[in-house]
């Protein structure tokens, strides 16, 4: 339940009063570990990353100025993959913030870096790829970039990231 008050707060506080970032900007969303979101091992839940990874999401994209657009246009956000490195836990009560950055993309899909940091430090990265989607149909990266209006160099992908798309590949070979 404390996700469904944080997404109510995100659309009725923070995107009215969020940063402006380009779209290659990094966005920086703030939180406090509630106990409610900690597991037995009293810390972070595995699976609260994930949630607030998708709140830091909507974040970014509200600070790029494209969220209102394109839910006008009928674009959701759908996470084709996800791969997680945990390197420190996140304690109850602990403040933590997401950064979120847009590191590029491919001719189908985007790819977004996430990492949990907080005055300890460094506690996880992680790498979404995904896709918008309009009646069920993929909208292209090339419509994505004519409507925000990206004229700049395609940034080239993170090597992690470069190998991860190609492990996701080699996975996908594998079980067709």
């Amino acid at each position: 339940m404390n996700l469904y008050f944080r997404l109510f707060w995100l659309f009725a506080w923070r995107v009215r009063h969020c940063n402006k970032i380009d779209f290659l900007g990094t966005s920086t969303l703030s939180y406090r570990a509630l106990p409610s979101d900690c597991d037995i091992n009293f810390h972070l839940t595995n699976s609260r990353y994930p949630a607030f990874m998708d709140l830091a999401r909507t974040y970014m994209l509200s600070e790029m100025g494209l969220l209102k657009r394109f839910l006008k246009l009928g674009w959701m956000p759908i996470i084709n993959a996800a791969e997680f490195t945990y390197i420190r836990d996140i304690k109850p009560f602990a403040q933590f913030n997401i950064e979120s950055k847009m590191v590029g993309w491919d001719e189908k899909y985007f790819y977004v870096e996430q990492r949990f940091v907080s005055e300890r430090g460094l506690h996880c990265i992680a790498h979404v790829r995904g896709v918008f989607v309009c009646k069920r149909k993929q909208v292209p990266i090339s419509a994505m970039l004519e409507e925000i209006q990206f004229n700049a160099a395609q940034p080239e992908l993170p090597t992690e990231v470069q190998k991860w798309k190609s492990f996701l590949q080699l996975k996908k070979q594998q079980n067709t």
